[in-house]
């Protein structure tokens, strides 16, 4: 357990879906609400934990363009990182990076807004499912 809270102490952000959202062809921003999360350990195989377990926040704000995650201001958290790498592909975005140790990647799926965000370190992982929407800036 010890290795779970190291993994997601400093966790950045996480994102993923399985709900129809808008439309998000052309949209430099969106705002994602986390639905649920997966947690895999080496030696102790795979969970399903709620996103508040984990430290999660419950909407993040995606900028397509420059690859920055932030929360919410009305969730009074003020975290974010930057993608190192964005690309917006037939119908994806995906947006990829490193943080304290741990790469995570960000898949959203253009036409219904689905998305997937998934972190890694050494002998874990951490999958969250969200639903994302075109946002203002």
């Amino acid at each position: 357990m010890k290795k779970l809270f190291c993994l997601l102490a400093p966790l950045p952000l996480l994102l993923a879906t399985s709900v129809q959202a808008d439309s998000l062809s052309g949209a430099r921003h969106l705002l994602c609400s986390t639905l649920s999360s997966d947690i895999c350990l080496q030696d102790e195989g795979c969970m399903a934990v709620h996103v508040t377990d984990l430290n999660i926040p419950r909407f993040i704000k995606v900028d397509t363009r420059t690859g920055k995650l932030a929360t919410t201001q009305a969730s009074g958290e003020n975290r974010e990182t930057t993608a190192a790498s964005t690309a917006r592909d037939d119908g994806q975005i995906i947006l990829q990076g490193v943080e304290q140790g741990r790469a995570f990647s960000l898949y959203v799926n253009e036409d219904n807004g689905d998305a997937t965000f998934v972190s890694a370190s050494d002998g874990a992982s951490v999958t969250v499912f969200a639903a994302c929407t075109p946002a203002d800036s």
